[in-house]
């Protein structure tokens, strides 16, 4: 191989390299287990000191309350909360930053092993896809509605109303 062949291919793979660790130290990405992660609701969590919007997702809030299958009112946020919880369990948690959101929390994507945390709030019923921001789960909104999964077992306000009604 001659050098100026050995050369271009050095340079190649230092450049591929250097775009790779580029990209990972842009990822803002954040990992730990849940003996660190605190949840705050069905959408926000508290990782290694960063409060983190669940992205693309809204739950409900803590104080609201819903109606069950038979009518019934329930704290449904406490209960979105209880399904982030069992979601994260005792699992390493991992999140990707996608932005900041207004209140100057981490807007990011979470996962747990390969599992979206977000995406499977959506598909068990516990949040809803936040069109507003992202159609990144409406498919899974769809899915857990027809199959009248979490919320969807009952009637609920959603809750980017439900918050604006209390303003």
């Amino acid at each position: 191989m001659s050098q100026k062949k050995i050369n271009y291919v050095s340079s190649f793979y230092l450049y591929n390299l250097i775009l790779i660790l580029f990209f990972f130290q842009n990822s803002h990405s954040f990992s730990q287990n849940l003996k660190s992660v605190k949840v705050i609701d069905g959408d926000t969590i508290i990782l290694n000191n960063n409060k983190i919007r669940l992205h693309g997702i809204d739950a409900p809030e803590k104080n609201q309350i819903c109606k069950n299958i038979k009518n019934t009112p329930y704290k449904c946020g406490i209960s979105s909360k209880k399904a982030l919880i069992k979601i994260l369990g005792t699992n390493i948690v991992y999140c990707k930053k996608k932005g900041i959101d207004r209140y100057s929390r981490i807007i990011g994507v979470c996962f747990v092993n390969d599992t979206n945390v977000n995406q499977k709030m959506v598909k068990l019923g516990w949040a809803l896809a936040y069109r507003k921001y992202s159609k990144d789960y409406v498919i899974d909104e769809k899915n857990a509605k027809e199959n009248k999964l979490g919320l969807w077992s009952g009637s609920f306000i959603k809750p980017w109303k439900w918050r604006k009604n209390k303003r």
